[in-house]
């Protein structure tokens, strides 16, 4: 998934003692009529829970006729995408020459490395679409790392009484994905029945994030509504989750080491200075062979907007947003 803003905002990081709870922005996706998505990181107070650096959470939006998700060919540099469906199905086109379909409760991840490009479209069998597109930063001794793709289904366990969960990334009470990542993560879907709670073991070294979905649900006590970010710091190894309404609930549980590096994030690249993405953005408006091209997508590459008056600035691992 790309970020479609006319006008990407620079985001600069300094130390930030932020725990508590993230709440997103909507931004639209597309065209002019575009859906629109919550977008909870990156923001002001917190800028990553470990490598995790973007996250955004979409629908449930009933598809029309005319609408949906339609998401031009875009650049990605120095990170992995993470598409997760709850509903309805999204074909994917990369340059890598990976053509699928992301379905509910199935993980695929495309990994950029030095440069990829994709589509990504709802297809007709969509009647309603409702997920969350997530993006790993990769550090430097990988960020140059050959185009790829995986696709895992997790299984759905039982975690506890009325708790069942997919660990797609990492592990989790037992559970762990095939999947390999080039720092340490967790990625997991929660579901709980009404009324059910659980506290989870985890690792006391990450930093763990609740992307809220659906439901009354609490995280450490706190009630989250959708598109939420509950952030706990590292030092703790229990996460605590509770749904005190009369339906289902459902969350993603997200975690991983501090990042320990700093980077610059502009539109869809990662990188590590201004320079860096000032190439990155020229190459991919000359068609440059770093990102290849999609095969089959019945349109348009997306142009890049035009760069900030100012110089992009590296950004430590944690902090607070500053002006450009």
């Amino acid at each position: 998934m790309s970020n479609t803003e006319a006008a990407p905002d620079e985001v600069v990081c300094g130390t930030s003692p932020f725990t508590g709870v993230l709440h997103p922005r909507d931004v639209p996706l597309g065209g002019p009529r575009a859906i629109r998505v919550r977008r909870t990181l990156p923001q002001r107070d917190r800028t990553m829970v470990g490598a995790w650096c973007f996250a955004d959470h979409y629908g449930p939006h009933v598809l029309a006729a005319g609408t949906g998700m339609d998401v031009p060919p875009h650049p990605h540099t120095g990170l992995q995408t993470v598409s997760w469906l709850f509903d309805g199905e999204i074909e994917h086109r990369d340059s890598g020459g990976v053509h699928a379909l992301v379905r509910p409760g199935e993980l695929n991840l495309m990994t950029a490395g030095a440069g990829i490009c994709h589509s990504e479209v709802s297809t007709s069998a969509s009647r309603t679409l409702h997920g969350a597109q997530l993006w790993l930063a990769l550090p430097d001794a990988d960020r140059h790392a050959d185009r790829d793709f995986a696709h895992f289904a997790p299984p759905v366990a039982t975690v506890g009484d009325g708790v069942s969960a997919r660990v797609f990334l990492g592990e989790l009470a037992d559970r762990r994905s095939p999947v390999h990542t080039f720092t340490s993560l967790l990625g997991a879907q929660l579901d709980l029945a009404p009324g059910a709670s659980i506290t989870l073991d985890v690792d006391r070294d990450f930093e763990h994030g609740v992307l809220a979905d659906t439901g009354d649900v609490t995280a450490g006590g706190t009630p989250l509504d959708a598109g939420d970010l509950w952030f706990q710091s590292p030092g703790v190894d229990t996460v605590t989750l509770a749904n005190s309404g009369d339906g289902p609930a459902r969350v993603l549980l997200l975690g991983g080491p501090p990042f320990g590096e700093d980077i610059v994030m502009w539109w869809n690249f990662v990188g590590r200075s201004h320079d860096e993405i000032v190439e990155y953005r020229a190459q991919w408006q000359s068609a440059d062979a770093r990102f290849g091209a999609v095969s089959g997508y019945p349109g348009d590459r997306l142009p890049a907007p035009p760069l900030p008056n100012g110089r992009l600035r590296p950004r430590p691992h944690t902090g607070t947003r500053g002006a450009p």
